[in-house]
């Protein structure tokens, strides 16, 4: 024998509330889109009939109570039966008539918002010249429909819903929350809605509709700053026909962080989905925020959100084209603007010429990078220098920055985000580009060496000073090279890094991890880092000429962590220590004699 479901109404009230909408105000939408629905189906019959949509809040009515009138077709008693009694039946829907392309609702569902904020909800409804029907549903899941009394009828085809709030649910019923609610949801419906007296439709949207149509600047600016409250950088007008969608994109005019994902205002149909869709526009673009309106886009279930499908990924790269587009044509048109968009926004710009060649040729020829040789786009440093020598990691700019332009050297600083990845990614697109990575090692090349009598006499100091910082684990070594006023450098080449990296890690591992970084180490290259002693500065020779084996530690000591700290590098534990015993074994020194 089979056996019919039983449902719970109160169970499903409670699971749209807490797992399907986001908030009780959906009401006034769903109230909006089957007002709307039935007034489109009632126009492809008669298309002069009135469209107008109007609520009267409880202060309105006078018995507590919210009621919302459409000019709308109405339904007939055996259409009350099968729309309002029955959950989730949309098959019956579309028999009917009211899942038609054009119309708004989907999913048969709608009403039952309601009961997120009234116990109880009547709907009078007149069809065509049939009698007025009554539908009375309770929220424990009774409902009861009746031929309305005479003193009842509806004049005039059309349904007025009547809710009767519950108690805890007062607020949502106020005037102004109402109104507000209407404004937000169907401000762009293509029909009159009427909150007491005050009218929250404005008509068509701010932006072109059609193709070819002329755009209003000031119109779609101005709207941005009523709708989003923000002062547009640009204003660029979007369409994807496939996906029945207009709108505007509006460039947001502070720097904002990539990592965000930005919330777009949108429309099915001139009534709002959400205000917060994600994956609108691709990542890239999280300087842009749209406000757009479509016919093809499906919602999910809530009507809160854009389903994923492959119209959607479609009009999500076709909308990245087109704000890509913006960006060619300003650095075309309008240089001295799109600099002053790159200021705000270059992180968005890179992030897509990490992958996008057009964009790659713009940020090479606009976006002005830091090098020691002063501020210059690629494209300038290229036409200056030949070769792109760039230092990957801000540290080792900062280290090798002012020795490289004493040597002559250019070096881009690439350390900042992207700005490596783009660099490489230059020959790809342009095969004539050459560039080179600096290595703090391939400075030494450009240093000048002693005399070989010169060096000789040194050996003794340099003993000396290799043993002072043997505990360091750097190697000391001595050079000429400019700037004369640098009397030491600590150069860390890669793979001395890695050792370095790999020996900490090693401090800290347990005994199995342990025994994987020996052999790693045991099969890295034997690199050191080295201390790099200026010849030419006149300290550092007179440190080379003391004769007392003590001081001369002491002083290289000072030196080493001299360059540790001109050269932005971290201080280990071992650093600090060595720091300390050559600062205060100086100081004691210079300040000789007897407690």
């Amino acid at each position: 024998m089979d056996h019919t479901f039983q449902v719970d109404l109160r169970g499903v009230v409670d699971l749209l509330s807490h797992h399907l909408y986001g908030s009780p105000r959906v009401y006034v939408r769903e109230l909006l889109q089957n007002a709307v629905d039935a007034i489109t189906a009632r126009r492809r019959v008669e298309p002069d009939a009135p469209a107008l949509v109007r609520i009267e809040p409880p202060d309105s009515t006078g018995d507590g109570t919210l009621r919302v009138h459409d000019t709308g077709i109405g339904l007939t008693e055996a259409q009350v039966h099968e729309l309002l009694a029955t959950i989730g039946r949309s098959s019956k829907r579309d028999e009917l008539g009211f899942s038609r392309h054009e119309f708004l609702g989907q999913f048969g569902i709608g009403l039952l918002s309601c009961f997120l904020v009234a116990d109880e909800i009547q709907v009078l409804t007149r069809h065509g010249d049939d009698p007025t029907v009554r539908w009375t549903g309770y929220a424990d899941g009774r409902y009861a429909v009746t031929v309305a009394p005479p003193e009842e009828a509806r004049a005039e085809p059309g349904t007025t819903v009547t809710l009767v709030p519950r108690r805890d649910a007062d607020q949502w019923f106020t005037t102004p929350t109402v109104t507000d609610l209407a404004r937000l949801f169907g401000a762009l419906l293509p029909v009159t809605v009427r909150v007491g007296d005050v009218v929250t439709t404005t008509g068509e949207p701010p932006w072109p509709t059609t193709p070819g149509a002329p755009v209003d600047r000031a119109a779609l600016i101005r709207y941005a700053r009523e709708t989003l409250g923000v002062d547009p950088f640009d204003v660029l007008p979007l369409a994807v026909p496939e996906a029945g969608l207009t709108g505007v994109a509006v460039i947001l005019p502070t720097p904002v962080n990539p990592a965000a994902r930005a919330g777009h205002r949108v429309y099915l149909k001139r009534m709002l989905l959400t205000e917060n869709a994600d994956g609108l526009l691709p990542e890239w673009a999280f300087f842009a925020h749209c406000v757009v309106d479509a016919t093809e886009l499906r919602p999910t279930a809530s009507r809160e959100a854009l389903y994923e499908d492959t119209l959607l990924t479609a009009t999500r790269e076709a909308l990245g084209d087109q704000v890509r587009g913006w960006l060619v044509r300003l650095a075309r048109h309008d240089p001295h603007r799109l600099a002053e968009f790159l200021q705000v926004h270059h992180l968005g710009v890179k992030a897509l010429a990490l992958h996008d060649d057009e964009m790659l040729r713009l940020v090479d020829r606009w976006w002005p990078m830091d090098t020691n040789v002063g501020t210059l786009t690629l494209a300038e440093f290229r036409e200056r220098y030949g070769v792109v020598r760039y230092a990957a990691s801000l540290d080792e700019f900062r280290q090798l920055a002012a020795v490289a332009a004493a040597q002559d050297l250019a070096v881009v600083n690439a350390g900042y985000t992207y700005d490596t990845e783009l660099i490489e990614r230059l020959p790809v697109v342009d095969r004539s580009v050459l560039i080179e990575r600096l290595e703090p090692s391939d400075l030494t090349t450009r240093f000048d060496a002693l005399d070989p009598q010169v060096e000789l006499a040194l050996r003794q100091f340099l003993a000396a000073a290799q043993r002072a910082v043997e505990r360091s684990g750097c190697e000391v070594v001595i050079r000429a090279y400019d700037p004369v006023s640098l009397p030491a450098l600590y150069l860390v080449s890669r793979s001395a890094a890695f050792n370095d990296q790999l020996a900490a890690s090693r401090d800290r591992a347990d005994e199995l991890w342990g025994g994987v970084l020996d052999a790693l180490a045991a099969t890295a290259p034997p690199d050191r880092p080295q201390l790099v002693l200026n010849h030419r500065n006149p300290l550092v020779r007179r440190v080379t000429m003391l004769g007392d084996p003590e001081l001369v530690g002491l002083a290289v000591e000072a030196l080493y962590g001299q360059a540790l700290l001109l050269g932005h590098h971290p201080i280990r534990a071992a650093d600090a220590a060595l720091l300390n015993d050559s600062f205060l074994g100086l100081l004691g020194r210079a300040v000789p004699g007897r407690e």
